[in-house]
């Protein structure tokens, strides 16, 4: 076993955890974050997307001694109490999906991508997120997600 100690969703957390075990597993199964979704387990989907300071990695790709020292966001620490970020509304307002299953990892991918690009065009939207898969939308209103956070992100700084 190893320890490990990280900021998860602003919380100290840490915990003795098997080297082996994927951030993912250590964040849904020992910590209850379970708005991080397990899709594939082989890093294609993107639905386990989470912010590592502040950069966007899929967690199932990641040993979570990885992570020790470090912050993770997940979807669940995104909001500010009953506020949610801006991504979390503009994907609710403009329909950004429809299961809901890539929805997590969409608004992560989507958080780190308006951090280095606050106003991206559908092209680069579109190749920003290309690492997470969609089985449902055809990614128009995830796009359109994206561009309406990315207009009230950039009217609020």
């Amino acid at each position: 076993m190893t320890h490990i100690s990280a900021t998860v969703d602003g919380v100290h957390r840490q915990g003795e955890v098997e080297p082996r075990t994927l951030l993912v597993h250590w964040l849904r199964e020992s910590l209850g974050q379970v708005g991080t979704t397990v899709g594939c387990d082989t890093s294609n989907c993107g639905a386990c997307t989470v912010l590592v300071d502040g950069r966007s990695v899929k967690s199932c790709s990641v040993l979570a001694v990885q992570i020790d020292g470090k912050s993770v966001t997940t979807i669940q620490g995104l909001a500010e109490g009953e506020d949610w970020h801006p991504v979390q509304r503009a994907f609710k307002e403009c329909h950004g999906l429809q299961c809901g299953y890539c929805t997590p990892g969409m608004v992560m991918a989507s958080v780190d991508l308006l951090s280095e690009n606050p106003n991206p065009t559908e092209a680069e939207i579109r190749e920003g997120l290309e690492g997470n898969l969609c089985r449902c939308t055809g990614y128009h209103n995830i796009v359109k997600a994206v561009q309406t956070a990315a207009a009230e992100m950039g009217a609020t700084t």
